[in-house]
């Protein structure tokens, strides 16, 4: 109880179950995650998440949230490159990689219809809305929602088809590693991009 106590006295219970249970989910999948293996698993009574999450759909959905931040995150770092079209490429593939190392997150995220994001897809809170501005600033403006669009699909398609293991394991022959095709289709994707006048890595990477 005065593990309990101490949650909520730092106000950090809520975040704590959200930890847990995207532990659990990545151990055991959503059958794991019940709201009393996540009090259990965070040192609180069993009723005690009931004081933030209504029933185990608002754990999953808060999990979702979660995730959609760390995503959000990884694609942010990801596009810290000088050139623009090298910052395209390196989204994708942290999309993916995204996808690989968390399998069982990111199918709640984009599997369940609990786990929607709560702001628009283009908002620039949102992994969509920094590959959107990414796409922007390279191809012109008529051509830039369905770059998006193009470019969204790629990498999400290409990380379900990793995630269900629809694509060859790296271990036979010369298969290559998930990072390596990640790598190697959003680099053909970001290529054959109409190219925006103001395209200041163009040059660059066409040149590779």
């Amino acid at each position: 109880m005065s593990t309990e106590k101490a949650a909520y006295h730092h106000g950090n219970l809520r975040e704590a179950l959200v930890r847990t249970a995207l532990a659990l989910l990545e151990d055991g999948g959503v059958e794991a995650l019940t709201l009393r293996a996540a009090a259990r698993g965070a040192g609180v009574s069993a009723m005690a998440p009931y004081r933030h999450f209504a029933d185990k759909a608002a754990l999953l959905t808060a999990v979702a949230a979660q995730g959609y931040a760390d995503l959000r995150d990884r694609l942010a770092h990801a596009d810290g490159q000088t050139d623009a079209r090298q910052a395209l490429v390196e989204q994708g593939v942290a999309y993916v990689l995204f996808a690989y190392e968390r399998p069982a997150l990111f199918r709640l995220m984009f599997g369940a219809p609990l786990a929607a994001p709560k702001v628009a897809p283009a908002s620039a809170d949102t992994a969509y809305g920094i590959l959107a501005a990414r796409v922007a600033g390279l191809v012109p403006e008529a051509e830039r929602e369905t770059a998006t669009m193009a470019a969204w699909s790629l990498v999400h398609g290409l990380a379900c088809l990793t995630v269900d293991g629809r694509l060859p394991p790296p271990a036979q022959g010369n298969a290559p590693t998930t990072e390596a095709l990640a790598r190697r289709v959003t680099g053909l994707f970001a290529a054959g991009l109409p190219a925006d006048g103001g395209d200041a890595g163009r040059g660059r990477s066409r040149g590779r």
